[in-house]
């Protein structure tokens, strides 16, 4: 069985295309898998480092409004087009699955209409317009949110599975993580993070909270400011005076696995796999989306979570350091909150997420 899996651009799109492989071949260990992405995406760092063959074709995204690139854009879409079609009569795949991005459009679409069984992945609540349009033409459609259903249209078959999460994420427990980063296993853990480049919003407003949180004897922060941000965030909180061993701040967490593990309250922003993750955990969570995601579909996610009382959600310009102290200390405060919170979160957290889409999509071949 040959299987062609296409998402690039962002880690959000890569790392669900490789933990679907994964499992693939688990369940088909004959399978050869090979992905296809572009030379500009972070796919080219970060999928020979998986030990899977990578192709490329070049292709670019669309602005919103008419201009020159936009020009170029179209060129090198049927360039794109181009490319894939050659790739696919060269590759002859049995199974061909899109994770989102526009690399994804032409390889997904061409194998469709070519007969290939198709599906496509789509991780947030606000679906984008790639997945929109290859909606019309796959077998399947797998949903991170079942609230991104009524945005697609077409025949495919729409299936809820959650969103596809590392293995090792589910694989420690508390005291594991807890003794990796030295902390005190009988204090709540607060773990802060704005995602692999962190968040100057967030950081700002932890400035405020790291200083009222110093010295506490019930709480401990374990923050991770983004490593362009450290050297000037440790600058800002030093100047506020000595900080007590309970704020630990970190320019980047390696083993983020390890860091949900000791977690017990996050601030995290509001992207698909971040939440896929600290739902798995169960991980109560403060949401802050971040204002400039495409169709900002991080506060659709961040609602999702919210409605379903796993979350409390303060967007972007309205975080305060006050603010965020306040939703921390009511919730550390009152612990039934916290664990009705836990419990909201552990039901919306789909562990089996990559084996349900890796089962169905083989399926697709058989049948």
């Amino acid at each position: 069985m040959k299987v062609i899996l296409s998402g690039g651009g962002t880690g959000g799109h890569i790392y669900p295309a490789l933990t679907i492989a994964d499992q693939i071949k688990k369940l088909r260990p004959d399978a050869e898998i090979i992905f296809v992405g572009t030379e500009h995406g972070l796919e080219k760092n970060i999928i020979p480092r998986y030990g899977y063959p990578l192709r490329y074709i070049e292709i670019a995204g669309f602005r919103r409004s008419l201009s020159l690139d936009t020009l170029r854009s179209f060129a090198k879409l049927f360039k794109g087009l181009a490319g894939a079609n050659s790739l696919i009569s060269e590759l002859k795949p049995d199974l061909v699955i899109g994770t989102g991005g526009y690399v994804c459009g032409p390889v997904v679409l061409l194998a469709a209409l070519r007969g290939i069984p198709t599906a496509i992945q789509e991780q947030n609540a606000m679906p984008g317009v790639t997945n929109k349009i290859l909606a019309r033409f796959v077998k399947k459609v797998f949903l991170g949110y079942h609230e991104a259903e009524k945005y697609f249209t077409g025949k495919s078959q729409k299936v809820y599975t959650g969103n596809p999460i590392r293995s090792e994420i589910l694989s420690n427990k508390r005291s594991e993580g807890v003794e990796f980063f030295g902390l005190d296993p009988e204090k709540k853990t607060i773990l802060v993070s704005g995602g692999s480049r962190g968040a100057q919003s967030i950081n700002k407003a932890m400035l405020y909270v790291e200083e009222a949180l110093s010295g506490r004897h019930d709480v401990q922060v374990l923050h991770a400011t983004g490593e362009a941000n450290y050297e000037a965030y440790m600058q800002e909180l030093n100047k506020k005076g000595s900080v007590d061993s309970n704020i630990i701040v970190k320019p980047y967490l390696h083993d983020m696995p390890m860091a949900l593990a000791a977690a017990d309250l996050a601030v995290f922003r509001a992207g698909a796999i971040g939440l896929a993750e600290l739902t798995a955990k169960g991980i109560p969570s403060v949401l802050v989306p971040y204002p400039y995601a495409t169709a900002n579909h991080q506060e659709f996610n961040a609602r999702a979570v919210e409605a379903a009382g796993a979350a409390r959600v303060i967007l972007d310009k309205d975080l305060t350091g006050e603010k965020l102290l306040e939703e921390i200390e009511h919730l550390l405060i009152k612990d039934n909150v916290l664990q009705r919170m836990k419990k909201a979160a552990k039901s919306l957290g789909r562990p089996g997420a990559a084996k349900e889409i890796a089962q169905q999509a083989l399926q697709l071949v058989k049948n």
